[in-house]
């Protein structure tokens, strides 16, 4: 069915994912960047969303999960591009932009509202590429869900993982300091790290407060040794997929700022349960 939705959602929420559904439906509809679905692409613009590396190979036909990745963006370049597409996350508007974007390529996407620390709602070893934008901060758990993904994911498939470079986690446009960029917070694993959504996130004027954004630092112990643990092999790693660095920016811009502090990681890996045996 086009745009296919079911509900993969415990009746009981914990905290963490009830402030997380808060706050996504705000960001929704206040038309935060990552809330506006992509109905201009074509095969060649989707191939640059989701693989502007050729890291993915072919993927008409494939099964892709997209993990925490609600908002009508990746699942269109996906299904554009021949994939077999779910959707995964835990907020309905999201969930509802995906449908959306569906609906406007003509295309099949199956959503799934849940929580991407139980994904007991797909079937074990189902997908061939388990496609996770930046969200596993938003849990404070990052191991819980790489055993939930190396129950979806086929042998030999693919997950890719975008998530905050653990030692510069909480700095922003905001703490330079005339020098550089202050860090003010201690570097603890699993510890909470809640600061302000820089201004390109959303457009403030005429909003009420939303939320700030609950992250949880995962440090590379946590991040490489996790994925190891699951049987996951790093096959690629990048500091920041995308960014315009612009060393000579005015400081205190966001565009100085990634120039000096790389703020996200972007691993793929393939699952390969027997590479670590001994």
């Amino acid at each position: 069915m086009r745009g296919a939705c079911r509900v993969g959602l415990n009746s009981h929420m914990d905290e963490v994912a009830k402030y997380n559904v808060e706050r996504w439906r705000r960001l929704v509809e206040a038309g935060a960047l990552y809330t506006r679905p992509l109905l201009n692409l074509d095969a060649a613009s989707a191939r640059g969303v989701v693989d502007p590396r050729g890291w993915l190979g072919e993927l008409a036909g494939r099964r892709v999960l997209c993990l925490a990745g609600g908002g009508g963006r990746e699942s269109a370049a996906f299904a554009l591009l021949g994939a077999r597409v779910t959707v995964f996350d835990l907020s309905e508007e999201q969930l509802g932009q995906d449908r959306r974007a569906a609906a406007h390529y003509g295309l099949e996407v199956e959503t799934v509202r849940g929580d991407m620390r139980d994904l007991s709602a797909l079937d074990g070893a189902g997908f061939d590429i388990v496609w996770h934008p930046y969200s596993l901060n938003f849990v404070p758990d990052a191991r819980a869900v790489f055993r939930e993904v190396a129950r979806v994911v086929r042998r030999g498939g693919l997950y890719r993982l975008m998530c905050a470079n653990p030692f510069v986690m909480g700095a922003g446009t905001k703490d330079w300091d005339g020098r550089g960029y202050a860090l003010a917070h201690a570097y603890v694993d699993g510890a909470e790290v809640t600061g302000a959504d820089e201004e390109w996130v959303y457009e403030r004027a005429g909003r009420g407060a939303i939320r700030p954004p609950r992250e949880y630092r995962h440090g590379l112990g946590t991040l490489v040794g996790g994925l190891a643990g699951e049987g996951f092999r790093i096959v690629r790693a990048l500091e920041d997929e995308s960014l315009h660095l612009s060393p000579n920016a005015e400081p205190g811009t966001w565009d100085h700022f990634v120039s000096i502090v790389r703020p996200w990681l972007t691993f793929l890996s393939r699952y390969d349960p027997g590479a670590f045996a001994g």
